[in-house]
């Protein structure tokens, strides 16, 4: 029997064999999520050498594959003596254990292969924070190993090279109980971490949204919303052709055509059974498209189902309470697309659809300007009175509203400015002067 009692369970140039349980039904889509499975296996670090499906309606509740399958990945793997069998779904800790006792190799599933690329890629603080919170309430039920070493080393990230890593299990059991009140208590400090950071950035959102409309970027991992940022914005940030290459919430100003400017946020991408305690874990990021005024559900538009990703995508918007939000669906990358008729039946699936391509720039006037359209509606037009000298407030009306008219008059400037109401009481504030106010009777739709 191998020895599986090991404290990091990262892939890192380990042989894998994938396995899926899938429906009869739906064939198509347990192809592209068998698909997905490799890409992400793939960007975790694992060379796939192989690949077993079973067709049948559930997982085996004990060992996942139902026993004539169970035995044809044991010969296979005698063959390609691999170093990981990778599963599709997320496994229950009975299932784990079940498996590597009959298979004599390590096991992990989708959710630890997420959990891996999320600790690879966190740069930040709050993401490296978020990773080891969602490790530690993926591994918490799956408890075997003396985690004794939290409450020895400051931080106790599991991510780094002295942590636990992904997948931790083995023996422990006489000091089980201990471990789980270390466990409980780093993630009770994790969780008070992150509501910290969470609050703060929540204020500073609260004032930068109180000066600037804001719009966030959502979509499927890898669909270009950043290289869509950089085209937008000039923001440079990090673009690779690799699942979630962004965890963090990266925020940009965005100077739009009528001469307002908007706050630009990317989030995290999201995938197909994108496990639900990652978006828990990575709420505080994900807080930016809750508070956005306006969504770009960005869609690569080149991918043979992007109606799938768009459903996937969703499901996770409704989790986070975003689903209702106003939301243009952005249909990227359209320089690869090779069959217009794909593109046509995304437009069927969804409304308010700019094509767009970051590489060429196709599209990105006509996205600016639908933004534009989205954000003026329910803007009032006010007529403000201001000290020719008072830069400041001068400098807020045309970044924030759109400047329609001006004259001057002595030492005081009058300028009729389409701009949200609520403004009013920071206009006064600034020293300004409201002297009319009048709300359109119908806004852009």
């Amino acid at each position: 029997m191998a020895d599986l009692r090991r404290t990091d369970l990262r892939l890192r140039a380990e042989q894998a064999i994938l396995v899926q349980v899938a429906s009869h039904l739906d064939k198509s889509e347990a192809d592209e999520t068998f698909e997905e499975l490799e890409n992400l296996s793939r960007t975790a670090g694992a060379v796939v050498v192989g690949r077993v499906r079973q067709q049948r309606s559930r997982p085996d509740p004990r060992h996942y594959l139902g026993k004539g399958k169970l035995e044809e990945l044991r010969q296979l793997c005698g063959e390609l003596n691999p170093d990981v069998v990778i599963c599709d779904d997320e496994l229950r800790p009975a299932q784990v254990r079940a498996l590597e006792s009959a298979l004599d190799i390590k096991v992990v599933d989708r959710s630890e292969v997420i959990l891996d690329i999320f600790a690879g890629h966190a740069r930040t603080d709050q993401a490296k924070l978020q990773v080891e919170l969602a490790q530690l309430e993926y591994e918490f039920p799956r408890l075997k190993k003396i985690w004794s070493h939290l409450d020895r080393t400051a931080g106790g990230s599991l991510g780094g090279p002295a942590g636990g890593g992904i997948g931790v299990r083995g023996p422990g059991e006489k000091q089980l109980e201990s471990d789980r009140r270390i466990v409980q208590k780093r993630i009770h400090d994790l969780k008070k971490e992150l509501d910290t950071i969470e609050r703060r950035r929540h204020t500073t959102a609260a004032d930068r949204h109180e000066t600037f409309p804001a719009v966030a970027l959502v979509g499927y991992t890898n669909a270009g919303k950043s290289s869509l940022m950089n085209a937008l914005t000039g923001a440079g940030v990090s673009v690779r052709d690799r699942l979630f290459e962004t965890l963090d919430t990266r925020t940009r100003a965005w100077k739009l055509p009528n001469g307002r400017q908007a706050v630009l946020s990317d989030t995290v991408g999201f995938v197909r059974k994108f496990p639900h305690h990652l978006a828990a874990s990575f709420h505080a990021t994900l807080e930016e498209a809750r508070e956005a005024d306006l969504l770009l559900h960005v869609v690569d538009a080149s991918k043979r189902d992007a109606g799938q990703e768009i459903r996937a995508v969703n499901t996770v918007l409704e989790d986070i309470d975003c689903l209702h939000k106003p939301t243009i669906y952005v249909l990227n990358k359209m320089d690869l697309v090779r069959d217009a008729a794909e593109v046509a039946i995304i437009r069927k699936l969804v409304e308010q659809v700019i094509c767009t391509s970051a590489v060429t720039g196709q599209g990105l006037d006509e996205l600016a300007q639908r933004v534009c359209e989205h954000l003026e509606v329910g803007q009032a037009e006010l007529i403000v009175r201001a000290g020719v000298s008072n830069g400041r407030l001068i400098s807020l009306l045309h970044k924030t509203g759109q400047v329609l008219d001006q004259r001057c008059t002595d030492e005081t400037l009058e300028l009729r400015v389409r701009i949200s109401p609520h403004f009013a009481g920071i206009i006064r504030s600034l020293g300004g002067e409201v002297v009319q106010a009048a709300i359109p009777e119908a806004g852009v739709s």
